[in-house]
C-alpha cells in the first residue's frame, strides 16, 4: 500500500474520534502536505510540491514539538529503517550516525517512499534543529541532506527541485549563523554545476544567490561579479530570488562605482519585495539612500518616514542632513557616533566616500553666497581638518571647477575664489536628461507590469475544468498570504 493511499485513508477522521488537539491538527496538516508531495511525485507536477512548501511555511512555529515530528516520521517512513532511526535520534537529543555516503536509498524499507518525501523529512528536521538552536548538529545534518539531494536520480530532480532549493538555503544559513561560510563555498559551486547539468533552473538561481551572498560576506566583490557575469541567464521562478539577486547586484555595482546602475537595481529590489519582507526592504532603503548621496542627490524625506522604518533609518537621515547642508563637522560627528551601526550594515566604507560630497556641497553654497572670497575663509567655513587647509581648498576648488560642480574661477595671485553669474539652466541639456530618465522609468515600470500579467490557459479542456480554476484560486490565495514568509532576516 503506497504512502499516498495511507494518507488518504488515515486523514479522514471518524465521527467518534474527531481531531481536537493542536498537535493532531498539525499532524493532519503534515499528512495532507505529504499527500501533495506524493501526488506531485506520481504525476510529475511541480506545482503540487511548491504548494506543499508554502503550506509548510505556515506550520513552522508548530514544528518545534518533538511528538508531532515523531508521529509524522512514524507515519511517512518505515519504523526501524535507517533514515527513520537517524531522524528519530535527533528528536530525542541523540547524536545520530551521519554517514555522509550512506543513505536511506541504500536501505530496504518496507514502505515505498518517494525521494521527494524523503527530502521533505530532511527539511522538517532541519527546521526543527534550527528552531532548537542546535546549530552544530544542524550543520552535520544539513551536510547529510545535501548529500542525499546530490544522489537524486535524473528523473527525480525535476519534481524535487523545489525541496532541494530549500535544503540549499538552510545549508548556507546554518553555516552563516556559526560563521563558517568559507567552508561550503566549493560545495556550493559543485552543487551549482550539478544543477546546471540537470537543467534545474530553480536550483541554479538559488545557488547563484547563495554564492553571491557567500562572496559578499567576505567582501570578495570581484569574484562575485565574475561569477554573476558568467552565470547562465534564465527566467526566474520566484520573486524572492529575484529580489535577492537585484539586491546583491546593486551592492556589487555600488562598490564598483556604477552608482546609476546600482540605484536602479536597489530600487527594483525594494519595489518588487512584498510588504511582509520588512527587514529586506529596510536594508534596500539603506543602500539606496547612500547611492543617492554618492550620486549627489538628496533622498526625499518620505523615504525615511516609511511605516516601521523610521528608527532603523534614523542614522541615515542624520547623515543625509549633514550632506544636504554641507557641514563637514556634523558629518564627522554622525559618522563617529554611529560607526558601529554603519559597520554592522557594512556601509562604513561608502560613508567615507561621502566626505568629498559634503565638501563639494559646502563649496557650492559658498560660491553661490559670495561673489568673491579668500581661500583662507573658504577653508575656515568648510572646517577642514588638515595640516595645510588653504592648499587643500585650492586643489579641491580647482577640481570642482573642472568637473562643473561650481561656476567660478581661481585667482591664484591674490588667493581668491571668484564666482561667476549662474546662467539659465533651461538653456542647457540638463532638463532633457532629467525628463528622459523619468520617461525611461515609466516605460520600465509598464514593461514590468505587462510581464507580471497572468493569462488564462489556452486549451479548451482546461478552460472547462472547474477543478482547475478552484485549484488556481486556492493557489493564488496561498501565494499572496505566504510570500516572503520565510527568512527575511537572512538578507
Amino acid at each position: 500500500m503506497s504512502v499516498e493511499a495511507q494518507i488518504k485513508s488515515s486523514s479522514t477522521p471518524s465521527p467518534s474520534n474527531s481531531i481536537t488537539s493542536p498537535v493532531e491538527c498539525s499532524l493532519k496538516s503534515l499528512m495532507d502536505i505529504a499527500s501533495l508531495i506524493e501526488t506531485g511525485s506520481c504525476k510529475k507536477e511541480v506545482f503540487h510540491i511548491a504548494r506543499a512548501v508554502r503550506l509548510t511555511n505556515s506550520l513552522k512555529k508548530k514544528l518545534a514539538e518533538p511528538n508531532l515530528l515523531q508521529a509524522f516520521l512514524d507515519f511517512a517512513l518505515s519504523p526501524g529503517s535507517e533514515l527513520h532511526n537517524r531522524l528519530s535520534g535527533f528528536l530525542h537529543h541523540q547524536r545520530g550516525e551521519l554517514g555522509m555516503e550512506a543513505d536511506s536509498a541504500t536501505s530496504a524499507p518496507a514502505k515505498r517512499v518517494s525521494p521527494e518525501l524523503e527530502i521533505y523529512c530532511y527539511l522538517l528536521m532541519l527546521l526543527f534543529l534550527i528552531d532548537q538552536n542546535r546549530y552544530n548538529e544542524a550543520k552535520a545534518f544539513s551536510s547529510a541532506a545535501v548529500v542525499r539531494v546530490e544522489n537524486l536520480s535524473r528523473g527525480a530532480v525535476e519534481t524535487a527541485g523545489v525541496l532541494a532549493s530549500r535544503v540549499y538555503f538552510y545549508y548556507s544559513y546554518i553555516h552563516e549563523v556559526i560563521d563558517d561560510l568559507a567552508e561550503i563555498r566549493w560545495d556550493l559551486l559543485h552543487l551549482l554545476t550539478i544543477s546546471t547539468l540537470h537543467h534545474d533552473d530553480l536550483g541554479q538561481e538559488t545557488l547563484l544567490n547563495l554564492l553571491l551572498r557567500n562572496y559578499l560576506h567576505y567582501n570578495f566583490y570581484d569574484q562575485a561579479e565574475k561569477l554573476r557575469s558568467k552565470a547562465r541567464r534564465f527566467q526566474s521562478h520566484t520573486i524572492q530570488q529575484v529580489c535577492r539577486y537585484l539586491f546583491y547586484l546593486g551592492k556589487i555595482q555600488t562598490i564598483q562605482l556604477k552608482y546609476k546602475d546600482a540605484r536602479e537595481s536597489l530600487l527594483h529590489a525594494a519595489r518588487k519585495a512584498p510588504v511582509a519582507a520588512h527587514g529586506f526592504r529596510i536594508l534596500c532603503s539603506k543602500w539606496a539612500v547612500l547611492v543617492h548621496l554618492l550620486l549627489g542627490e538628496i533622498p526625499e524625506r518620505t523615504t525615511f518616514k516609511q511605516s516601521g522604518m523610521e528608527r532603523a533609518l534614523r542614522p541615515y537621515f542624520m547623515l543625509t542632513n549633514a550632506v544636504r547642508i554641507g557641514d563637514l563637522e556634523l558629518f564627522r560627528n554622525v559618522a563617529e557616533d554611529f560607526a558601529g551601526f554603519f559597520g554592522s550594515d557594512k556601509t562604513y566604507n561608502l560613508i567615507v566616500r561621502l566626505r568629498h560630497n559634503v565638501i563639494r556641497t559646502g563649496l557650492r553654497k559658498i560660491s553661490i553666497s559670495y561673489s568673491r572670497i579668500s581661500l583662507a575663509d573658504v577653508a575656515e567655513k568648510l572646517k577642514l581638518d588638515s595640516a595645510n587647509p588653504v592648499a587643500d581648498v585650492e586643489s579641491i576648488t580647482a577640481k570642482a571647477i573642472r568637473d562643473g560642480a561650481i561656476h567660478a574661477v581661481l585667482d591664484h595671485a591674490n588667493g581668491w575664489l571668484v564666482s561667476k553669474d549662474t546662467g539659465d539652466i533651461y538653456s542647457t541639456a540638463k532638463p532633457l536628461a532629467v525628463f528622459s530618465s523619468r520617461i525611461a522609468f515609466c516605460r520600465n515600470l509598464q514593461n514590468d507590469a505587462v510581464k507580471a500579467l497572468r493569462f488564462p490557459p489556452k486549451t479548451q479542456e482546461e478552460r472547462d475544468s472547474d477543478e482547475y480554476w478552484r485549484e488556481s484560486q486556492v493557489l493564488d490565495e496561498e501565494i499572496a498570504r505566504e510570500y516572503m514568509d520565510e527568512d527575511e532576516t537572512y538578507f
